[in-house]
């Protein structure tokens, strides 16, 4: 099995051997210098569109107009059989099922060599200029480190923007006037903070300030777009870093009003040594794990939402009633805006609604016990209750308790048979209606709580508690 590296050499061996110009280029250039492993690989070419097309058996143009195809890099004895059919004008919607099935393929993205126009949208070029120097089409990406050319075949490294200096020296630059860059697309502002984030580097002072100044053009970008770049600088290893370069260059306060507003507000000390509201929340965001999930990240993010506006000084102590209830509201408001999907949204939401919880699971009946257990990926909450502990009072009491009941518990002593169903009770001679929920429940608690042990007992209990 070849690797993902040998696969897309392959690519630019194939183009070469046609007559053609062919790199390696971007983040895949920039990790294998850094001697990280790339998540994907890129290629860059003076071939067109329609001639990598017309080279490559299956392919997918899915922006041909930027001359961007995607070629699925299959195994020899595939790429062999591909070759040999006539049929090479495969549908798009073919060559995708194609592509996304990863025991048949790898993509690379294959683009050609272009300068830009203007960029109208804020995103999009109006016109692309395919040109055949490698130059031209680097000096039209975002920062220098991503500007870097890697002849594969001889290991040769193309530098035309000083990116190998800038990754000597850590820093995070645009290519060209920083302004054009991001008036090109604004996206790159959020790029540029998680980028330093990811790989502990500093913006560099022009580019920052060009963040700084044009931040608020940033509401052009699509919310979806911001999403995903808010939840790779949460689930990348540094999300405390990227929040904080966030906060410096002004861009929180564009996208996350809502956790902006943290700042300055103080926490009772007895609970909360560490200091106010945002601390807490930059000390839990340090121990989000690398590939945390979206959703446990965007809850320890979000967990505390609803305490800056429930803040009141009480003559005991800081109070801020109700803020699990602000919070979930609030919380459920940012997602939409975000676009996260419905599902990811509802676990956010239980994240931050059972965030305090924990605090009563000693005094908890079974049947609420079980039923705490229940909740969905209720792993991810554990995980955020150790994290809210050890980014205040440092205290794992209640964590290490529940997770040793938890793994005590049988799965079916936390979700058992049901003793009693709908049918059953109109077996029983009763009439369905809304009651059956109640007594359902009631008898689940009862079952939960071990006051029952079979079905006999459980029609007894309906009997007397219900009917008698």
């Amino acid at each position: 099995m070849r690797s993902a590296k040998d696969k897309s050499t392959a690519i630019v061996r194939t183009l070469r051997d046609r007559g053609h110009k062919a790199f390696l280029v971007g983040g895949c250039v920039r990790d294998l210098l850094l001697g990280r492993t790339p998540a994907d690989y890129d290629v860059a070419t003076d071939a067109t569109p329609d001639e990598v097309m017309r080279i490559f058996p299956r392919t997918w143009a899915v922006g041909a107009q930027f001359g961007v195809v995607l070629v699925p890099v299959e195994e020899e004895k595939q790429v062999l059989r591909a070759q040999n059919t006539d049929d090479k004008k495969k549908s798009e919607q073919q060559v995708l099922r194609y592509a996304q099935d990863d025991k048949k393929a790898d993509v690379v993205e294959v683009a050609t060599f272009r300068s830009d126009g203007l960029y109208t949208d804020g995103r999009h070029p109006d016109q692309v200029t395919y040109t055949r120097d490698p130059r031209e089409d680097v000096e039209r990406r975002d920062f220098t480190i991503n500007g870097l050319l890697l002849d594969p075949l001889n290991n040769e490294v193309l530098d035309y923007v000083g990116g190998r200096a800038d990754l000597s020296a850590g820093i995070i630059r645009t290519i060209g006037q920083p302004e054009r860059r991001f008036a090109e697309d604004k996206l790159r502002m959020l790029r540029a903070v998680r980028f330093a984030a990811r790989f502990g580097y500093r913006i560099e002072p022009a580019t920052f300030e060009a963040i700084r100044e044009l931040r608020s053009q940033i509401h052009q970008v699509s919310r979806e777009r911001v999403r995903d770049e808010l939840v790779k600088m949460l689930t990348e290893g540094h999300a405390r870093r990227a929040f904080e370069l966030l906060d410096q260059t002004g861009l929180l306060k564009e996208v996350l009003p809502e956790v902006e507003r943290m700042q300055g507000v103080e926490q009772p000390p007895q609970f909360h040594p560490e200091g106010d509201v945002w601390v807490h929340t930059l000390l839990l965001l340090e121990g989000l794990p690398e590939k945390a999930s979206p959703t446990l990240a965007m809850g320890a993010l979000l967990h505390d939402v609803g305490k800056p506006p429930t803040f009141r000084v009480a003559p005991d102590r800081i109070r801020f009633d109700g803020h699990v209830e602000v919070g979930v509201k609030m919380a459920e408001e940012i997602c939409h805006h975000l676009r996260f999907s419905k599902h990811d949204t509802e676990q956010i939401a239980l994240l931050v609604a059972n965030h305090m919880r924990f605090a009563d699971v000693k005094e908890m009946k079974p049947a609420t016990l079980k039923r705490f257990f229940r909740l969905p990926r209720f792993d991810e909450h554990l995980e955020l209750h150790r994290l809210d502990c050890l980014a205040s009072h440092r205290d794992l009491t209640l964590y290490n308790f529940t997770r040793e009941l938890l793994a005590q518990m049988p799965a079916e002593q936390i979700r058992p048979k049901p003793l009693l169903t709908g049918d059953d009770l109109i077996a029983m001679g009763y009439t369905p209606g809304p009651q059956f929920k109640h007594i359902l429940a009631a008898v689940e608690d009862a079952q939960l709580d071990g006051r029952l042990q079979d079905t006999e007992e459980a029609r007894k209990f309906v009997r007397r508690e219900f009917f008698s």
